[in-house]
This record gives C-alpha cells, structure tokens and sequence, in this order.
C-alpha cells in the first residue's frame, strides 16, 4: 500500500532552512521510510510515541527528527526538528492523551 505524504507549513518552513545536503537526506528517507510502511516501528529509525494522540511517531533521520501522523492512507508530517529541539517542540506542540 503506498501512503500519500503531506507536509504541513511548518513542516515545508524547517525543510527549506535545512542544510542542502541534510534536506536531501530527509527528503530521501521520508520517502523510503514513510511511503510504505510508517508505521513499522524499528529500535533505530521509527519510533511510536506513547503518552500523546498527536504526534502518533518520529522518524529519526541522523540529527533531525520527523514527527508524523498517520491518517487513513496519508501520512501527515507535523514538524521537522534538529534533534536538540525535539523536547521542546514536543512540550509545546505535542497533544496528550
């Protein structure tokens, strides 16, 4: 089954400020990861997150990390954050259960 990927505005915004060659990661491991299988949680690259309805997972893509949901055959991409800021993107943007 192939999911369709949509990125949300911020999620456009913090791509476009990403480093070139950092961007063309993300955008290769997005599709490779999130296209047919999101919701295949692995001990390295994704990760169900508990305690929150949304974000549902992260995509760990070196220092970046891609916060998704998953809807029906979409998979919504909420934000992409560097790594040091994922606590605090978590805290302000994540929504408990």
């Amino acid at each position: 089954m192939h999911f369709e990927i949509i990125l949300a505005p911020d999620a456009v915004g913090a791509l476009k400020r990403l480093d070139a060659r950092i961007r063309s990661e993300v955008r290769d491991q997005i599709e490779l990861h999130l296209r047919h299988e999101p919701a295949k949680a692995s001990k390295s690259r994704i990760k169900r997150l508990r305690g929150l309805r949304q974000p549902q997972y992260r995509l760990r893509i070196g220092e970046v990390r891609v916060f998704y949901d998953i809807v029906e055959a979409e998979v919504h991409v909420l934000a992409i954050v560097e790594k040091a800021q994922t606590y605090q993107w978590l805290d302000e943007q994540g929504a408990p259960k």
